[in-house]
Parts: structure tokens; sequence; C-alpha cells
């Protein structure tokens, strides 16, 4: 059984949590305030759900999801997620995470300030923009008319593999954007940002990108 270490137990990782063990996939999920404050959540996830500090969730993960405010992305451990796939499905909000002066600037990207975080680690972009509401409930089977699809983002064949099998078990199409330096695409205030589209029209919107 594959397990999944999530930091960060807001909307985005607790419905990630839910998804991932309706899937078959132990979780074990963190938070900044400590693993007691999460027994209420655990307790609904049932027996292939803990709850752990940040540093058990990066070290027991097999595969790890990061989904903390991007201004404690520092925060994040390094020696633990050695080598391992890392999910960003982190976004950009200044009012939230005061002003980052490479982001303000269009010199970086915020999947590209994870991956320099962690440079022995295979960070991938996934579940970034779309509302949380949505994770489980606007999937639909392979081939379906209107299927939804999702993007993502790295440097990293097999974490872009990886991603692409996790998308299609929650329902979604893939459209891959490229490297970690094209995910800027899909970011915050882009045309694929947190909108219902097909693989089609995702592919048509991250084109018409500007930045």
């Amino acid at each position: 059984m594959t397990t999944v270490g999530i930091i960060g137990a807001g909307h985005i990782g607790s419905t990630l949590a839910r998804g991932l063990v309706d899937r078959g996939y132990e979780v074990v999920i963190s938070n900044s305030r400590g693993p007691e404050t999460l027994t209420a959540l655990v307790d609904d996830l049932g027996a292939n759900a803990s709850a752990g500090t940040v540093t058990d969730a990066a070290a027991s993960g097999d595969v790890v999801i990061v989904t903390v405010p991007l201004s404690a992305y520092r925060q994040v451990p390094v020696d633990e997620l050695a080598g391992k796939i890392v999910l960003d499905t982190n976004n950009y909000y200044w009012e939230r995470d005061g002003h980052i002066e490479v982001l303000d600037e269009k010199r970086a990207t915020t999947t590209g300030l994870l991956q320099e975080h962690l440079p022995t680690s295979k960070v991938v972009k996934a579940f970034n923009h779309i509302g949380s509401a949505e994770i489980l409930t606007t999937g639909s089977e392979s081939g379906a008319d209107g299927r939804r699809a999702l993007a993502t983002a790295s440097d990293h064949a097999d974490a872009v593999a990886f991603v692409t099998d996790l998308y299609d078990r929650f329902g979604f199409d893939t459209v891959d954007v490229g490297s970690v330096a094209e995910s800027w695409r899909v970011e915050r205030d882009q045309p694929a940002y947190v909108i219902r589209q097909t693989q089609a029209e995702l592919e048509a919107n991250l084109a018409r990108a500007t930045r």
C-alpha cells in the first residue's frame, strides 16, 4: 500500500486525504498545530489515516503532498523528502503571504520556489487550480464526454507520470504544462486558473496565458 504524507490539513489537504483513503492509499496528515488537533479528522477518515507531525508526514510518505500557505514553504522539511516525489498545490496570494519579490517581478514560479527549497526532491505541480469542494465532486470516468482536465508541471518525468495516474484515479484528464519554469501558466489570474475545462480547453487556456 502506498503511503502519502500530507503537509497541511486545510481544505485541500483534508479533501485530498479523504480522496486518497477512499482510493486505497494510506495517509499520514499533519499541520503546523500538532497531531492532537487532527484527531477528529483522522477518526472520520478511518483506519488508513493517521496524524503526525510535519516531520512524521514527510518521513512516512512514499509520496508527499505540500499544501500550505506559500509563505510557509521554507518550513517544509528537506532531508526527509530527499529523493521523493513531492506534490505542490501552493498558490501565491500576496494579500495572505506578503509580497515575494521574485514572484511579483515574474522571475520565478511558486513550484520553482519549492523545488529550489527541496533540491533533492522531485517537485510537481498538482491540484492547484481547482477548488477544494470540486476535487471529489467533478471527476468522471475515463473517456466520458466533457471530462474535466487538470494541469501538472515538473522537471521530473516520473513525478508527472505519478500525478497523471493520480488525476485519473480522481476522475480527471491531465495536461502536462512542461517544466517547472512553465508552471506560471496555471497560476493565479491566468486563463486556466480555477475554472472547469476539458483537456482541449485547458490546452487552449494554457496557450493564452501571458506573463
